[in-house]
């Protein structure tokens, strides 16, 4: 817990300029959020139903090319080398099988992914829903400590001085996806909200995007 008021701490510094009346953040627990929500328990047991059947399946195909190995071994003795070649062919061909059912069911982007996928994102995309209109104008930021990095489920763009920082670097903020434009020379005197509509946009953190005019910026942990 200790840790955890330290991090907060670091993560909230930035809004520490904010008046003291906005000042006002909160937290929570999607771990406990999920471990309370019926639809979460049912796609789980639909994806430990579905792991445990693939994973016998995979079994089962190593089980007969142990069994082909151990036949081939112990006849191996009697066996022309040409019926050698042939059996060790079958073998390695139902080996290379196997690897490929195992990469397709479990490697990355495999079946169980994107089934986790299908069954787990709508689940969360409900509760980030759910937190942001939880948070509504009331609060600046809110965290999550029920993920490995203590990520910002919400913040509210009103307080993003990411184009500010940019002028201070000389570089005139560009939204039209054409990074790269300079001031040349010229310089801001007063640090505004850099939205010309002054609303909240949302914003998937995780793959660095940047921010769309319009909504908030909500954080989906990994």
């Amino acid at each position: 817990m200790r840790t955890f008021l330290i991090r907060l701490a670091l993560l909230a510094a930035p809004f520490m300029a904010i008046p003291a009346h906005a000042q006002r953040i909160a937290f929570v627990d999607t771990k406990y959020i999920l471990d309370q929500m019926p639809d979460y328990h049912a796609a789980q047991e639909e994806l430990d139903h579905l792991s445990s059947q693939w994973q016998k399946e995979i079994e089962d195909r190593y089980d007969v090319i142990k069994r082909l190995r151990d036949a081939y071994n112990a006849e191996a003795i009697l066996l022309t080398e040409e019926m050698k070649r042939s059996r060790l062919a079958d073998i390695e061909t139902k080996e290379r099988e196997a690897r490929e059912l195992q990469k397709k069911r479990f490697g990355v982007n495999g079946d169980l992914f994107k089934k986790r996928q299908e069954l787990i994102q709508p689940i969360q995309d409900r509760i980030y829903q759910a937190v942001k209109e939880v948070a509504g104008t009331s609060y600046i930021a809110v965290f999550d400590i029920g993920s490995q990095g203590n990520n910002i489920l919400f913040a509210s763009d009103k307080y993003d001085k990411s184009d500010s920082v940019l002028r201070k670097l000389g570089i005139r903020p560009d939204h039209s996806g054409n990074p790269g434009n300079t001031r040349g020379g010229e310089e801001e005197e007063n640090d505004q909200d850099d939205r010309p509509d002054g609303k909240d946009q949302q914003n998937n953190m995780d793959r660095g995007s940047k921010p769309q005019t319009g909504q908030d910026n909500v954080i989906k942990p990994r």
